[in-house]
């Protein structure tokens, strides 16, 4: 019974840390479409050099910012030959590009509320002309990103849910064919803690052990996947390491305390004719 409550406990745990797994990488998904956000500062040409350093300087310092790039306007004529296959200066006789900064936002700022206080700041810059962005595609994202955010916290409390019901029953049965020492000691005048102190502390061993194996579970799925398969699940730093880990045992151990203190309680307050009967 303890290494088939032990298991059971695992498979759950197991599930609960692929979920977990799961999120951290939509949230780096998510983290590195939002840095993808780009404004473009149009600088206007009467700016020289070192107007435009200036420039540059004041927008990789603000807060907003996560990268900077400065583009001529001669780059910004030749990627402009490359991507339309056609030379507006041929015609015109000069170049009409402008230089401009293309600015990626930082996730924080990557939003339709931030990104128009973000333009209206930039605009009042000196020597800048302009501020574009792609309103409709930034509308889209934010949209998208709280969809999936839903989502995920969707299937998080449903998994979490299943987990308790799951971890709960497993407990009970495991308990249950304990029920008639718990009677035993109830009857020779055992207070209720002394009753609940041995199968709580055998609970938490057990949820400590399957959420340590459910940890090298994940590990070696971990592993597998994003060495063997080049998969990348998520970032490989200690902080999500820890912060897994730390949600596997937190998991497993509370719902295991909570899980022998009902099932316990169950059976201090039962007759023990009703004990026959079940």
């Amino acid at each position: 019974m303890y290494v088939t409550t032990s298991v059971s406990i695992t498979l759950v745990l197991f599930l609960v840390g692929l979920v977990a797994m799961v999120t951290l990488s939509a949230h780096r998904m998510i983290e590195q479409v939002k840095h993808n956000v780009t404004l473009t500062v149009v600088l206007s040409p009467e700016s020289d050099s070192l107007q435009i350093e200036r420039c540059g300087a004041v927008l990789q310092a603000a807060p907003y910012c996560h990268a900077c790039r400065y583009i001529s306007s001669e780059e910004a004529l030749e990627e402009h030959v490359r991507s339309l296959g056609d030379d507006p200066s041929q015609f015109l006789g000069y170049n009409p590009l402008l230089a401009s900064y293309e600015v990626n936002l930082t996730s924080e700022y990557a939003n339709a509320d931030s990104i128009a206080v973000v333009e209206q700041q930039i605009s009042r810059l000196p020597y800048v002309k302009q501020v574009m962005y792609q309103k409709d595609l930034v509308e889209l994202l934010e949209h998208n990103v709280s969809q999936v955010t839903l989502v995920l916290l969707g299937l998080a409390v449903m998994l979490l849910l299943i987990a308790y019901v799951l971890i709960i029953n497993t407990i009970r049965l495991h308990v249950y064919s304990h029920r008639f020492l718990i009677n035993t000691m109830r009857l020779v005048g055992a207070t209720p803690w002394v009753i609940k102190r041995p199968f709580v502390a055998r609970s938490l061993r057990m949820g400590c052990w399957s959420a340590l194996l459910a940890l090298v579970l994940l590990a070696g799925l971990f592993y597998y996947v994003q060495y063997s398969m080049n998969i990348v699940l998520m970032p490989t730093n200690w902080q999500n390491i820890a912060l897994i880990a730390a949600v596997v045992l937190l998991t497993g151990e509370l719902l295991t305390l909570i899980g022998s203190l009902i099932a316990v309680n169950r059976y201090i307050r039962m007759d023990t004719e009703r004990m026959y009967a079940i």
